[in-house]
């Protein structure tokens, strides 16, 4: 499954989150890649709009597998000070949206369809 998220950095830590995010603990990217988040990014406007991205087999799962490991307790206490909402820890405050277009899905339907008999002629 395809996973997008928005959370929010504080604007006047946006160089902070950018220098910390520069280079993660290898510990946490191990515990992020067997914890099952793969194809995961994270995008960020100027405004300290976040925008994750990650491929996983089942997004509740991945996130309680993380939980459980020591370096994602450590990593979420040390970011918690960056974001907007520091009520909660960084990877609790995640707002997952709505897919609501992927190409290659419509790709495929339509050429489960007709559209694969469509021959274009220039």
């Amino acid at each position: 499954m395809r996973v997008c998220f928005r959370s929010s950095v504080q604007p006047e830590l946006l160089g902070e989150y950018r220098r910390r995010h520069a280079a993660v603990w290898p510990e946490m990217l191990a515990a992020l890649k067997d914890a099952g988040w793969n194809n995961y990014s994270l995008f960020m406007d100027g405004d300290g709009l976040l925008i994750g991205y990650l491929e996983c087999d089942d997004f509740d799962s991945a996130r309680a597998r993380m939980a459980l490991t020591d370096v994602n307790a450590r990593w979420q206490a040390e970011m918690a000070t960056l974001f907007r909402d520091s009520d909660v820890p960084p990877d609790e405050g995640f707002r997952v949206l709505d897919e609501v277009f992927n190409l290659e899905e419509q790709l495929a339907a339509a050429t489960g369809s007709n559209a694969a008999a469509v021959v274009v002629e220039h």
